[in-house]
């Protein structure tokens, strides 16, 4: 599986990892530039690793749901185009916005991502969307934020069996929410994202035409 342009392998105190290029965020090592894309705290990185076809070239324009603190999101900033980060949590916001101040691609957005109308005056289309929401109703959150993505454009989405069900087997979860999530959406490919991320699903789809 090929990375997209501005993303690479580098050896970090003899370890080979994922890095982009770009300002440091926290504590993730940096060498000439170039700093680490940790799997174990990115869903994103971890689809990589694990070798899912994601279809990502570089520059594309991102919208990013679930952005936190601004972790993953600081990393695919550093290689996409524009990328929208919403996040509903105050707190992390605050970080976001300071991950934010170093990267003149970066926009976030104190929003719901649930309730995409109020920041659809702000988002262009864009190439790509990113979702890693800690929500019941995963699937409904992808086919609301449907709208934003072009059509030959790329969902990479983050299931998280827990947050729909603690109590059911997560296989069960996942199939429920895709079996949900192709009403809008044709899958491409999906994955555990283990070892990185215990009940974790990794899909990848392109909007139904």
């Amino acid at each position: 599986m090929s990375l997209p342009e501005g993303v690479q392998r580098r050896s970090f105190d003899g370890r080979e990892s994922l890095a982009t290029r770009g300002p440091q965020v926290s504590e993730e090592p940096t060498v000439d530039g170039w700093r680490r894309w940790d799997p174990d705290r990115s869903k994103v990185g971890a689809m990589f690793e694990d070798g899912l076809e994601h279809g990502l070239e570089g520059g594309e324009r991102v919208l990013y749901l679930g952005a936190a603190s601004g972790t993953t999101v600081s990393h695919i900033a550093d290689f996409a185009g524009p990328t929208y980060a919403v996040e509903f949590a105050p707190r992390p916001t605050r970080d976001l916005i300071e991950v934010a101040a170093d990267r003149d691609r970066l926009f976030p957005l104190l929003k719901d991502a649930r309730k995409p109308e109020t920041y659809a005056h702000v988002v262009e289309p864009v190439e790509v969307l990113v979702q890693d929401v800690a929500t019941r109703g995963q699937a409904e959150v992808a086919l609301a934020n449907r709208q934003f993505l072009e059509p030959d454009g790329r969902l990479l989405m983050a299931i998280k069996a827990r947050s729909e069900d603690v109590t059911a087997d997560p296989e069960s979860v996942f199939e429920g929410v895709c079996e949900t999530l192709s009403s809008g959406y044709e899958i491409l490919d999906r994955g555990r994202l283990e070892p990185y991320h215990d009940d974790h699903l990794g899909v990848v789809a392109t909007p139904r035409q």
